[in-house]
């Protein structure tokens, strides 16, 4: 797989591999010149539907929809605007821009994607619709070995870059070293039907989705993986691939249930296929397939599978007989032919969609016939738990929920799917302003477990003012002492001035830093050891707010009698206003009077401090810092949390495309666009399997 994120940038130093690779310096002036010329007019067909393909894509774990930017190229194939790039690109996109050749980029839609081929196919979606250049297919299956290629695309998600190399394996399948670490998609497994085109031009993060040129400027396959050796999906699944992506949004396959081998090196006859099991309740088991049969002829077409490279045409050719159909196969069993009858079922994906339910904290998806047979269940009913969110509502239940449990009931209500649990929890949750208490029946393994579990999503609490008490506006350290053996005086007790607050009593009284104070109403502050300060506090809280105190101060040589008024002390981070947003996944507080202090902010600076920015939601996409303070939504001013919290409900309720934030990070004051996809909140189909 070769594809683009932020994290692939440390792959910059392989950048200057792609500057220009026609040079004097690799061929002779006069072999160059048929070639470059042959080149130049391929690259000339092709660029003007070479595109970049930039995406918001979406993850589940850890109980969450975890959202990531990456980046890939893909290729137009319809002057309406139809582009087809990897299913590891596009297929799990949430938004989509597409940046054309001349660095327009023009918003784009997914039509259909297909995990087991690894195709997927958007469209672009202009503000004014218009007709695209398409490039042209060649046929994949006349290319030979040797025969040159270019591979197209934006590695490292630069702008359009050309490699070239020579077709160098047009058989080309996972090696068997790699058979532990198989290329899998959304559970499918590429490699049993795509046999790719090996070549050697250079393709990296980035090139995913790019079309395999020929000298013809003709695409004949689609760039994908890299391990030694480029490999391209050849142009001719892509296409059919693509076509049906296009027709109907997905791809409609046959399925047998048979798992198939290469012969074994004892079968001396040169036919058939090894069938190594036969998935049970399958076609092919109702139609009497046995494990160690030879499947020699299938639909009237002969079969020869003696080396693995041989597997995914096989498995092409059984996935694209029609759906429903009855077909006549013939097996050798004991060395004698049977013939069987077999009505082929439409393939379902290995993995259903998967959706996150925020108010339990855990993310689920729909139970597969495969996930049926691999967990030994009894029936497809219930919802299969993918991952858990630490401290969410699941993990906090006791006993708490795990990965691969399954629900099966809540408040007594059997659970058949996701849509139904969606529509229970909805009904639960419905005007309630805290977690509801609810009992929640799984299964895990063969044991029936019963929990209870707080469902809902627990909004951040007022934390309500603590007791005011008096206050000193200084701040001062404890002098220890070793300093006070410095300063001249050993055996001195209390505490040094380190700052004295703007426009406070403290300053009124004249205070400076530097200042020693010693005793207060001629008490002795008995401050010796670094932490000490905090008994000058402990005896100022004994003081009633507004009260008259007068300290015994040490300013150099001088002893000073200073009477200062004592205020309420100001509010602490802990009592702090404070709201979190769970469309754009962020915290913020009201700034408290130390913030202000130690930042030197305004005493009336307004805004909300951002204290925590969730990875993978769209205020991190957006690149919300924690620590920014945001003064402004929509050019609407934002003084405090409350009026913040006001303004995200307004954006939430409209559900506002882009909403432009005003902030100020350190010196600086930046804008920064979140695009939400109010759609990623996926609505969940309602209906049975």
């Amino acid at each position: 797989m070769i594809f683009q994120n932020r994290r692939s940038w440390a792959l910059l130093v392989v950048v200057s591999l792609l500057t220009t690779f026609f040079s004097g310096k690799i061929f002779g002036a006069d072999a160059v010149e048929p070639q470059r010329q042959a080149i130049d007019e391929a690259v000339a067909r092709v660029r003007p539907s070479l595109v970049r393909i930039q995406v918001v894509a979406t993850q589940y774990y850890q109980g969450r929809e975890v959202k990531f930017e990456e980046s890939g190229s893909g290729v137009i194939i319809t002057k309406e605007g139809h582009v087809i790039t990897n299913h590891h690109v596009a297929g799990h996109a949430t938004r989509i821009v597409v940046i054309l050749p001349s660095n327009e980029e023009v918003p784009a839609e997914l039509v259909g994607t297909d995990a087991l081929a690894d195709i997927s196919v958007v469209k672009l979606t202009p503000e004014n619709p218009r007709e695209f250049t398409p490039v042209e297919f060649g046929n994949s299956d006349l290319m030979q070995v040797g025969d040159s290629v270019l591979a197209m695309g934006s590695p490292l998600a630069m702008s359009q870059s050309v490699t070239l190399g020579i077709v160098s394996n047009k058989k080309m399948v996972m090696p068997q070293a790699f058979a532990s670490a198989r290329f899998t998609l959304d559970g499918e497994d590429v490699g049993s039907l795509v046999r790719w085109i090996g070549h050697d031009a250079d393709i990296y993060p980035g090139n995913s989705g790019g079309p395999l040129v020929n000298l013809k400027g003709q695409v004949i396959g689609i760039n994908e993986i890299s391990f030694g050796l480029s490999g391209a999906i050849p142009g001719n699944l892509a296409q059919a691939v693509a076509r049906q992506l296009m027709e109907k949004g997905r791809v409609s396959r046959s399925w047998l249930g048979v798992e198939i081998q290469p012969l074994l090196k004892e079968d001396k006859d040169d036919r058939g296929a090894l069938i190594g099991g036969v998935v049970e309740d399958s076609p092919a088991a109702k139609a009497g397939f046995a494990s160690g049969d030879i499947l020699v002829r299938v639909a009237g077409k002969d079969i020869l599978v003696r080396y693995a490279e041989e597997i995914p045409l096989l498995n092409q050719m059984i996935a694209d007989l029609p759906v429903g159909q009855e077909f006549e196969a013939i097996v050798l069993r004991d060395g004698k032919e049977k013939t069987l009858k077999v009505r082929t079922t439409e393939r379902e994906q290995s993995q259903p969609e998967t959706f996150e339910l925020k108010q339990w904290g855990i993310t689920v998806r729909d139970i597969s016939a495969l996930a049926e047979r691999e967990m030994k269940l009894k029936s497809r009913d219930g919802v299969l738990v993918t991952s858990l969110r630490p401290g969410g509502a699941c993990n906090d239940a006791k006993p708490q929920v795990e990965g691969s449990d399954v629900l099966v009931e809540i408040n007594g209500a059997f659970v058949r799917n996701v849509a139904e649990m969606q529509a229970i929890t909805e009904k639960i949750t419905a005007g309630k302003t805290k977690p509801v208490p609810t009992r929640l029946g799984f299964l895990r393994g063969t044991e029936q477990l019963l929990t209870v579990v707080k469902v809902g999503v627990q909004e951040l609490e007022d934390p309500g003012l603590e007791a005011q008490k008096a206050w000193l506006p200084i701040a001062a350290q404890a002098i220890t002492r070793d300093m006070a053996e410095q300063l001249g005086s050993p055996g001195l007790n209390g505490v040094r001035i380190t700052q004295v607050y703007t426009n406070s009593t403290a300053e009124k009284a004249g205070l400076k830093v530097g200042d020693l104070i010693l005793a207060l109403d001629g008490d002795t502050i008995s401050a010796s050891q670094p932490g000490d300060e905090e008994i000058l506090n402990t005896m100022v809280r004994q003081y009633k707010i507004g009260a008259t105190a007068t300290l015994t101060v040490m300013r150099g040589v001088d002893k000073l009698s200073l009477p200062v008024e004592l205020v309420h002390s100001p509010k602490l981070e802990r009592e702090m206003k404070k709201y979190r947003d769970e469309d754009f996944e962020f915290t913020v507080r009201d700034m408290t009077f130390f913030d202000k202090v130690h930042e030197e902010w305004a005493e009336e600076r307004p805004g909300a401090l951002v204290t925590e920015v969730k990875d993978g939601g769209w205020a991190a996409i957006g690149r919300l810092n924690t620590g920014d303070i945001i003064t402004s939504i929509d050019s609407e001013p934002v003084t405090d949390v409350l009026s913040l919290k006001e303004k995200m409900k307004h954006v939430a309720t409209e559900k506002r495309k882009t909403i432009v934030l005003r902030v100020e990070r350190g010196i600086h004051t930046v804008f920064l666009e979140l695009e939400p996809n109010w759609d990623s909140h996926k609505k969940i189909a309602k209906g049975d399997h």
